[in-house]
């Protein structure tokens, strides 16, 4: 097996700063490939946040003008990742959100702040970073996704390249006016090239050069090439079928595992589920639930959105609570649905708790404590919650599109949750009550929680089928030289 060097590029990474699933894959994905015989570093902004972690930082380059002002780039490590870290603080020294200001908005300059970015990746694929050359650049969503056309408009030999799609909905449009700002010549303004309706479209200049393309699950994959879930992009995305895969994420196991969980009160496994009620009552009492053991208590670790569904949950309410069924909700998102999601708590306070906001721990506690997990999104692409709770024991109930549906089997001999489709209120209802009635039988349920437990939701497969395609565009790079 060759080594290879491979530059991923990401808006977040786990640990160090994250607001979605984004962060999970940046930072599991380069350990796991360890094991492929690939190296992988990982550049990413120099937040005020990635800063404060870094370890033994040591500056490669130095520019007086990059983007509007002194940059560096760093050589560093956090933990077990290695790191390359665009400082930046003319662009990046703003604290908290990394894509939007303190009061919600968009910063004004996210356009020049990730182009930035994706220069400096396609910098590093050209050769111009002698301490790294990479083979191949890996790029994640809008924000990096300018990477492959700075490459492609150098004419100069460079790296493979490959974008993977996280979310197609959030795609990175700026006006045609920025094109010199941006460093992109002007032919690069055209249909094939970075226009996307009369805009610079970061995410579309990405799908239009990248070597390869992937999604987070294969359903996904084929769902962005209809025109109901392409999101504007289906025709190109068509065009480029071939150049597609989908690839399920996978989670960090040795961060999820109930066994050896310090965030939660009792440690368990599928030999051994019963310290799981003690992590239950936690759970009821953190959340103000009445403390009831067989109470049929549904979990939620979400953004409060109407991708996620959510609206469809809080329509359910009234009736699920009236027949008894309990929900622990954590989440943030939308201000008019936190509310409903808040007024409905305060209106049955010993069956409906909700934590607005995010953390780390109380996410651990719902996936141990809940006897399902409930994922009601309109669309998709992979999730990850649904693979944490298989891990835990807590019984997804989800909806039939994307990555749910690739990863929860409802059904056969061995059913590790619940699925609905079409996605709507009454079926999202149908389906909680066919598990509240499920859960009934506790040998058939406790089946079910072992059966989702054993499956592998690791990253060992996915990394595997990483390695292979980084190999396959190298080879095809090498071949057409």
């Amino acid at each position: 097996m060759t080594s290879m060097r491979v530059l991923s590029v990401a808006s977040e990474i786990y640990p160090i700063i994250k607001t979605g699933g984004l962060a999970d894959v940046a930072g599991a994905l380069p350990l796991a490939l360890r094991a492929e015989g690939v190296e992988m570093r990982t550049l990413v902004p120099g937040y005020p946040a990635v800063m404060d972690a870094l370890e033994r930082a040591e500056p490669l380059l130095e520019w007086p003008l990059f983007f509007g002002g002194i940059t560096r780039l760093l050589k560093a490590r956090c933990g077990e990742l290695d790191l390359l870290v665009l400082d930046a603080p003319h662009l990046f020294g703003r604290p908290g959100n990394p894509y939007v200001t303190p009061e919600g908005t968009d910063w004004p300059d996210n356009g020049l702040r990730f182009a930035a970015l994706a220069h400096m990746a396609a910098d590093i694929g050209l050769g111009d970073v002698p301490d790294f050359v990479p083979d191949i650049v890996h790029a994640h969503d809008w924000q990096a996704a300018l990477a492959p056309a700075y490459m492609h408009y150098s004419n100069r030999k460079q790296a493979g390249t490959v974008l993977t799609v996280h979310n197609l909905a959030y795609q990175g449009r700026f006006p045609r006016a920025m094109l010199e700002e941006l460093d992109l010549p002007p032919e690069s303004f055209a249909m094939y090239g970075v226009e996307y309706y009369g805009t610079i479209g970061f995410l579309k200049a990405g799908l239009q050069f990248a070597d390869r393309i992937t999604t987070v699950s294969p359903t996904y994959a084929k769902e962005i090439q209809s025109d109901e879930g392409g999101m504007g992009l289906s025709g190109l995305l068509r065009d480029r079928a071939n150049a597609i895969s989908g690839i399920l994420n996978g989670i960090d196991i040795s961060v999820w595992n109930p066994a050896t969980d310090r965030s939660i009160p009792a440690r368990y496994s599928a030999d051994e589920l019963g310290p799981r009620a003690d992590d239950k009552a936690a759970l009821q009492k953190r959340f103000g639930l009445e403390q009831r053991p067989d109470a049929f208590l549904l979990g939620v670790i979400s953004r409060i959105s109407w991708q996620k569904g959510l609206d469809l949950l809080l329509e359910c309410l009234p009736d699920i609570a009236g027949e008894g069924i309990q929900l622990a909700l954590l989440g943030s998102g939308d201000a008019d649905l936190q509310r409903l999601f808040q007024e409905a708590a305060q209106a049955d306070p010993g069956r409906i708790g909700v934590v607005i906001g995010y953390d780390e721990r109380l996410a651990h506690l719902i996936q141990a404590g809940s006897d399902v997990l409930v994922v009601p999104s309109r669309f998709e692409p992979c999730g990850l919650t649904q693979l944490c709770a298989l891990r835990y024991g807590a019984v997804p109930i989800v909806a039939g599109v994307g990555g749910l549906e690739d990863t929860v089997i409802d059904g056969g001999s061995a059913p590790t949750g619940f699925k609905f489709s079409p996605v709507t209120t009454d079926n999202l209802a149908a389906a909680i009550r066919r598990a509240h009635a499920a859960f009934a039988d506790k040998s058939a349920w406790q089946g079910m929680q072992t059966n989702g437990m054993s499956t592998d939701v690791s990253w060992r497969g996915r990394a595997a089928r990483y390695a292979e395609l980084y190999r396959e565009i190298a080879q095809m790079r090498h071949v057409a030289m």
